[in-house]
């Protein structure tokens, strides 16, 4: 019931994601069970496939406070979905709705893996070559240390299984190469990771992320968020870019139109809705929160995404993990 376009765009995305897996998953919708089942009388042979409904009588609005919707609303559609989650009835989790309450939910009922001081949530960044993986996002505004060292870990892990990148290289963003560069917390979070067992390519500008110079950016969530708004303007800003610089010269728009195809796969590099969500990183399950203005587009592929995080058991490996680095915990 989550997202600004909800429940149309979230069904039909679900449903798409449905046919998608033949039968290797069941995707199950969490809302108002009468709004639901009339959604699914838009499409086309919902019978056959591997989906059924749960009912949930409340929603949590995108502008309510997180901490008041987790009290007041219990039987809302989030809540119900992640207790299906905490009581292994589902395997992953994926909202569209409120961010905040999406997060708070999750903390409060699935409860942090074991060692993980504070749960990221990371977002995927075109470059040159490809794409990274950036956390945090908008999780964490004020961040220790040994924070951005267990984003890393929890980073290296998701990217290095969900990703397909064997060998991610981690980079901590700064406005410096040098290890002097930046504020205390980069200083600091910088000895911790050079001295760990990932593999740091040491500080990473600005400049470096869309260059691909590093698989993982790590940083505080003040900061990621911001740069994350920052790429999401990018497909807008591009087309219409494009569009003045064609403007009505007839040879220009005549180049314009045969190119359209190839202009189109180019901003789909850095649309959002390519991506899926974003996953929380650090809760004992699988939950990917996507945007608000997410399209079924974005639905499906977050489906795809969380099923990718169950079969790779994601946060199990990051336990795994971090509970190798405890006498790290009191450092810093």
């Amino acid at each position: 019931m989550g997202g600004d376009k909800a429940p149309h765009t979230t069904v039909s995305g679900a449903v798409e994601a449905a046919r998608w897996s033949r039968g290797r998953f069941e995707v199950i919708l969490v809302g108002d069970e009468d709004t639901v089942h009339n959604e699914l009388k838009h499409h086309l042979f919902v019978k056959d496939l591997h989906l059924s409904v749960v009912h949930a009588s409340e929603k949590v609005e995108m502008d309510e406070s997180p901490a008041k919707s987790l009290r007041r609303k219990p039987d809302s559609s989030l809540a119900v979905t992640l207790r299906l989650h905490r009581e292994g009835k589902v395997d992953a989790v994926v909202s569209a709705g409120n961010t905040g309450a999406v997060m708070a939910t999750a903390l409060f009922l699935l409860n942090r893996v074991e060692g993980v001081t504070r749960p990221s949530l990371g977002s995927f960044m075109p470059h040159e070559s490809g794409q990274g993986f950036i956390l945090d996002v908008g999780a964490n505004v004020d961040c220790k240390p040994v924070h951005l060292l267990q984003f890393g870990i929890m980073g290296t892990i998701f990217a290095r299984h969900v990703m397909g990148i064997q060998n991610p290289r981690v980079g901590l963003l700064n406005i410096g190469e040098e290890p002097t560069k930046g504020n205390d917390l980069a200083q600091k979070a910088y000895r911790l990771l050079e001295n760990s067992s990932l593999d740091f390519i040491g500080n990473v500008e600005g400049r470096d992320i869309l260059q691909g110079k590093a698989d993982i950016i790590i940083c505080d969530g003040f900061t990621g968020n911001i740069l994350l708004k920052f790429g999401e303007s990018m497909t807008r800003m591009i087309s219409i870019s494009l569009k003045r610089k064609i403007g009505r010269h007839i040879p220009s728009a005549i180049g314009a139109f045969l190119l359209k195809p190839r202009f189109r796969n180019m901003l789909k590099i850095f649309d959002y809705r390519e991506y899926g969500g974003a996953p929380l990183l650090g809760v004992k399950g699988n939950c990917i929160i996507c945007h608000g203005r997410s399209n079924q587009v974005a639905i499906w592929n977050a489906v795809e995404e969380a099923f990718n995080m169950i079969q790779e058991k994601v946060w199990q490996k990051i336990e795994q993990e971090v509970s190798k680095m405890k006498g790290v915990q009191g450092e810093i």
